[in-house]
C-alpha cells in the first residue's frame, strides 16, 4: 500500500474533523480458497486476504460522540451518540462501523467516543467481505488507540457479533477472521470452532501459477433470505443427527447419517454439501503441505458442483464462469462466498491467464451480461497500522 493512498486518506480526515487523525489503519478483503458455508457450522474453512484493503483514519474523542464518514457513501459525517447505540436502531452503511463500537462496550470496553474517515478498495458485492474489512479496520483502530490489548481472533469475534445482533446479518466467523489474522503469503487454515489457525504457504507464483478471481458484477435479490434458510437448514439437519454442529458428522459416517434423516430431501443436501466441503479443506491442506499444488485444482471443481447441486446457491453467471475456465484449460474453478453472484475463483498457469481471461468475458458478451471484472488474487497481509 503507497504512501500516497495512506496520505490520502489522512487529508480527507483533516479536511472533515479539523486536525490530523491519530493514525490510519487497513483490513484487508479475503478470497476464500476452500471452506464455503462451513463456518456457521462449526468447520474447517482455508481464505486469504486479498490487497484490497479498507482504510480508518480515526482520532479519539472524550465526548461521547461517534463521528462516521465514508469516502464512497456519504458527502457529510454522520454523528451519533455512544450510549444510544442499540441493535436495529442504525439501519444504514453506519451500522457495520457502530455496531463494532456498540459490541466493544458491550464486551466492558470503555470508549468514549471516536472521529472516523473511512474509504476501501474492497469491491462491494462481490462476495469479497467488504464489510468484515470496514468492521475489522474500526476494530483494530479503537482496540489501538484506546490500548484494549485485544488479539486479532478476538477482535474477529466481536466484529462477527457486531454483525450478527447489531446489524441483523446471520454471518459465520470467517470473514472477519480472515481479516484480521491472515498473513503474506498464506492461505488461513481456520478451524472455527476454537478459532485455532494455521498460515498455510500459498505462492502460487513461485510454481508458475495465478489465482484469478472473477466478479460477476451481479447479485440475485434473494440472496440474503436464502442465506439465512441455508442456515437454519443445517442447524436443523444436526438436530436430527443429535449432533451439535454438522461438524461434528464424520466423512466416513456421511452415508449412514443421510439414511438417517430419511426423506428431509432438502435437509440431506445441505448436510452432505458441508461435510464433504469440511473434508475438501482437509484435502487441500494436505495437498499443500505436501506440493502437490496444482492437485487443488480438481477439489475446487468438486466443491463448485456441491455448491451448485447440493447447497444450490450458484447462478448462471457463476456457472458460466467456471465452465468457461474449465474448457479453456484452466486447472479448477468455482464459486467463492455466500452465492447467488458475486465471484468466482480461477486456477489457471501463468501463461493460460490472458486466454482464460479473454474467454470468461467473451462468454459474458455473448451471453449479453456486462464484463465481468477479473484481477489477479495475491495472498496479502492482515489488518494492521499503516500511519
Amino acid at each position: 500500500m503507497g504512501e500516497a493512498v495512506v496520505g490520502t486518506v489522512g487529508e480527507r480526515f483533516r479536511e472533515l474533523y479539523g486536525a490530523d487523525p491519530e493514525g490510519v489503519w487497513a483490513a484487508p478483503g479475503r478470497v476464500n480458497l476452500i471452506g464455503e458455508h462451513t463456518d456457521y457450522n462449526d468447520g474447517f474453512v482455508m481464505p486469504f486476504a486479498l490487497p484490497h484493503t479498507a482504510l480508518a483514519a480515526v482520532s479519539r474523542r472524550t465526548d461521547g460522540i461517534l463521528r462516521l464518514h465514508s469516502a464512497d457513501i456519504a458527502a457529510d459525517p454522520v454523528e451519533l451518540r455512544v450510549a444510544d447505540l442499540t441493535p436495529g436502531s442504525d439501519k444504514a452503511w453506519t451500522a457495520y462501523p457502530s455496531g463494532v463500537v456498540w459490541a466493544l462496550r458491550e464486551a466492558g470496553h470503555e470508549l468514549t467516543g471516536a472521529d472516523v474517515h473511512l474509504a476501501s478498495t474492497v469491491p462491494s458485492g462481490a462476495g469479497l467481505s467488504s464489510s468484515a474489512a470496514l468492521e475489522v479496520v474500526v476494530a483494530l483502530a479503537l482496540n489501538d488507540l484506546y490500548a484494549l490489548g485485544l488479539r486479532g481472533w478476538q477482535l474477529a469475534r466481536l466484529c462477527q457479533r457486531a454483525e450478527n445482533v447489531y446489524v441483523g446479518a446471520p454471518v459465520g466467523i470467517m470473514d472477519q477472521t480472515a481479516s484480521a489474522c491472515c498473513e503474506a503469503g498464506h492461505a488461513l487454515f481456520l478451524d472455527t470452532r476454537d478459532l485455532s489457525q494455521q498460515q498455510i504457504p500459498f505462492d502460487l507464483a513461485a510454481e508458475g501459477m495465478r489465482l484469478l478471481v472473477v466478479d460477476t458484477r451481479v447479485k440475485h435479490s434473494h440472496s440474503e433470505g436464502e442465506y439465512g434458510k441455508r442456515r437454519a437448514g443445517c442447524e436443523k439437519g444436526a438436530a436430527l443427527l443429535g449432533v451439535d454442529a454438522l461438524r461434528d458428522v464424520p466423512y466416513a459416517d456421511l452415508d449412514a447419517a443421510l439414511e438417517r434423516l430419511g426423506d428431509e430431501e432438502e435437509v440431506r443436501r445441505l448436510v452432505r454439501h458441508v461435510v464433504t466441503e469440511d473434508e475438501r479443506v482437509e484435502r487441500v491442506v494436505g495437498l499443500l503441505k505436501s506440493g502437490d499444488t496444482r492437485a487443488i485444482g480438481p477439489v475446487l471443481v468438486e466443491g463448485h458442483v456441491s455448491l451448485r447441486d447440493d447447497f444450490r446457491i450458484s447462478c448462471a453467471e457463476l456457472d458460466l464462469v467456471v465452465d468457461t475456465a474449465l474448457a479453456t484449460g484452466a486447472l479448477g474453478a468455482r464459486m467463492t462466498g455466500g452465492g447467488f453472484g458475486g465471484s468466482a475463483i480461477v486456477l489457471a498457469e501463468a501463461a493460460d491467464v490472458d486466454t482464460v481471461t479473454k474467454a470468461v468475458e467473451d462468454a459474458f458478451t455473448a451471453a449479453g451480461l456486462k464484463t465481468p471484472r477479473v484481477f489477479e488474487a495475491v495472498p496479502s497481509a492482515g489488518a494492521r497500522r499503516v500511519g
